[in-house]
């Protein structure tokens, strides 16, 4: 169940919400170089029209080189005290005789800046503080306003009478912390909290309390979690390939990406329906930035990654509106083939690697999220694209940079982060070991982050185990140990799950009491489903394990507790623990509880539960399921793989 959606700040209803400024990074960059505020005007903003500077929204050649950038400074200084010097010379000529030289050059006033900011900033009539205020009016109250013949008594000025608190509300305050190094931006955190005013009353001096009265401090009053200070987020996290975003770019994005008018219905499907669907934690965790920061940017930028994105945003409405017809599965292939075809021109000039990798990670990881599992148009297998992946990430030396960024705490690439949540959980579905299962071993070593946790919400270091065990399974499925060998190392990786279990009481339902969502609680949830289908996976490495096995039920009853704790339905976060529900799903028994909840959780998604990976698990364990009861009723007892089935039925599933 989802929790509603409550305002952030709450006031008196006859009043209007007080706006809080937030700073912004969409200024300009001579602003943002002269550390001063930007109205961020169209063209050119106020300050840089005044001082006469050059206004550059776009990301100029000097930013990126310390040495051009400070002579870029000094360049704004000097231009500065001549247009300076000019004002002064001819405010002297044109002054009044009358007028005191002291008082030539006055402060600016509210009439000097835009009506824009003066509007926002114009004081109410009514407050005390306004300047046209009356200050010489009778205090009024309402109801003796109603009603006239009623002498109202001056308790205004009586001390007994106590004026009433004001409404109280709740802000949110943003903080952004920025580290340089060698005068070079490098990490910024961020961080939202939200403040209430919200307290209890004060005890009256004279009438005793009553310990019944507790109870409505406690429920009313005592917000504890309510409006506590929020979770902080590290809003710039990762390195985006196309570097920061700029908020007034935004909105025109969508109108400069440049397609045929036969394809404009296909972009904006795309952008309106199906890029909700593909990075669901990064939303929660990072408002927007999958939006401003990965996926816009691209489609203007890379017209390989604009034919994938056109292409899923095609499969997404076949499959959503039950279109059958040539033209769509036309605009599916057509755009399949340009993608392709890009890919190849590319690859043949051997540059822009990071766009060649940006594309075929979308096509392989876009399809998750869209298209139904008995789609047979013709496509190339997800672990074909990412062996090209794989090709340019070593071209680009990206593991490498991740290790070795380690100690410096630079943000870790996006392109990286992606292929890493790929090749941990891809690698299962194929048995093989991951690609880059030594960077990840040498990570988790060192404690650092390849922020997956940030991406997909299950902690890295979760993830790394996850990567050990498909390490082992791929170690006894090439017979590469005995038997003793591999209880031994099951042993030892059990003991590794064992270092990061956390306290039961630490996992609460995600959704604070005023309905926001709180995105640590949330990968706290989220990991322990990770970490039960980690555990399950691993029991399966034991030779001659059965489903009925006691340890065995005794995992995939954890398991489904544990689901309690994620929400459901089509705002939920079923579609992000595919992976964990296939291996969960394929150890349970007929009778188990797993599959009353799973059954359970494909109602609460609708049709939804139709598309994408999850329809695609969907359907692998109701074969499994069929063949595996169908075994004990005839007695046979085998064990039906999931990877066996896939093999027999041909389907080439990525599921996560």
């Amino acid at each position: 169940m989802v929790a509603p959606k409550t305002p952030s700040t709450k006031g008196s209803p006859s009043k209007a919400a007080t706006k809080m400024h937030r700073r912004s990074r969409s200024g300009c960059f001579t602003c943002r170089l002269r550390r001063k505020k930007c109205d961020e005007g169209k063209n050119q903003c106020k300050a840089c029209k005044h001082l006469g500077l050059k206004c550059e929204y776009k990301r100029p050649m000097w930013w990126s080189n310390n040495e051009q950038r400070k002579q870029q400074k000094d360049t704004i200084k000097n231009i500065i005290k001549r247009t300076k010097l000019s004002e002064k010379t001819s405010n002297i000529g044109t002054s009044s005789a009358q007028t005191p030289p002291g008082l030539s050059h006055s402060l600016p006033t509210s009439a000097t800046y835009s009506e824009a900011t003066a509007r926002t900033r114009a004081p109410s009539v009514e407050s005390q503080h306004s300047p046209g205020y009356d200050f010489n009016q009778p205090l009024s109250h309402d109801y003796y306003d109603f009603h006239p013949h009623i002498v109202s008594p001056p308790y205004d000025m009586n001390p007994q009478y106590q004026p009433f608190p004001p409404t109280p509300y709740e802000v949110d305050i943003k903080t952004e912390r920025q580290m340089y190094v060698n005068d070079v931006p490098t990490r910024r955190d961020s961080m939202v909290s939200t403040f209430s005013t919200y307290q209890p009353p004060s005890a009256h001096p004279t009438l005793p309390s009553f310990p019944e009265d507790e109870w409505i401090n406690q429920d009313i009053y005592n917000t504890g979690d309510m409006f506590s200070a929020e979770e902080g987020l590290d809003f710039d996290f990762f390195d985006f390939s196309h570097g920061p975003a700029q908020a007034s770019q935004q909105a025109t994005r969508q109108a400069l990406i440049q397609v045929d008018d036969c394809d404009r219905p296909l972009l904006d499907h795309f952008i309106d329906n199906v890029l909700r669907l593909v990075f669901p934690i990064m939303e929660v965790k990072q408002h927007g930035s999958a939006r401003s920061e990965v996926i816009l940017p691209a489609l203007e930028s890379n017209k390989c990654y604009l034919h994938c994105c056109l292409s899923i945003s095609a499969m997404h409405l076949k499959s959503t509106r039950g279109l059958e017809d040539e033209q769509i599965n036309s605009d599916i292939l057509r755009h399949r083939y340009a993608t392709i075809t890009e890919l190849c021109g590319a690859l043949n000039v051997n540059k822009n690697y990071m766009q060649i990798l940006e594309a075929t990670l979308g096509m392989i990881f876009f399809h998750c999220s869209v298209g139904r599992p008995d789609d047979a148009l013709l496509d190339i297998s997800w672990h074909q694209h990412f062996e090209a992946a794989i090709n340019l990430i070593r071209r680009l030396e990206l593991p490498h940079a991740m290790v070795h960024d380690n100690n410096a705490r630079l943000h870790p690439p996006f392109n990286m982060t992606l292929a890493s949540w790929v090749d941990i959980l891809g690698a299962t579905m194929l048995g093989r070991s991951p690609q880059f299962a030594d960077t990840y071993r040498e990570k988790n070593q060192s404690g650092s982050t390849s922020g997956l946790c940030e991406l997909m919400g299950c902690e890295d270091s979760m993830m790394y185990m996850i990567s050990e065990v498909a390490c082992l399974d791929a170690l006894k499925s090439n017979n590469g140990v005995n038997e003793l060998q591999l209880c031994q190392l099951i042993r030892s990786l059990g003991t590794s799950l064992d270092t990061t279990e956390i306290p039961q009481e630490s996992l609460t339902w995600p959704y604070s009491s005023t309905g926001a969502i709180r995105p640590k609680q949330l990968s706290r949830n989220m990991t322990t489903v990770f970490r039960l289908a980690a555990r399950i996976y691993l029991m399966s490495l034991v030779p001659n394990i059965s489903k009925d096995d006691p340890a065995m039920e005794s995992l995939v009853h954890r398991f489904t507790d544990s689901l309690q704790l994620i929400p459901y339905g089509p705002d939920g976060f079923d579609r992000s623990i595919v992976w964990p529900l296939l291996i969960a799903g394929s150890q349970s028994t007929a009778d188990s509880t797993f599959r009353q909840a799973l059954a359970g959780r494909i109602a609460s998604l609708g049709e939804h539960a139709e598309f994408g990976s999850f329809g695609r698990m969907v359907r692998l364990l109701q074969e499994v399921w069929r063949q595996s009861d169908e075994a004990i009723r005839t007695g046979s007892g085998q064990n039906v793989h999931w990877r066996d089935v896939m093999q027999q039925k041909g389907w080439d599933f990525l599921l996560i």
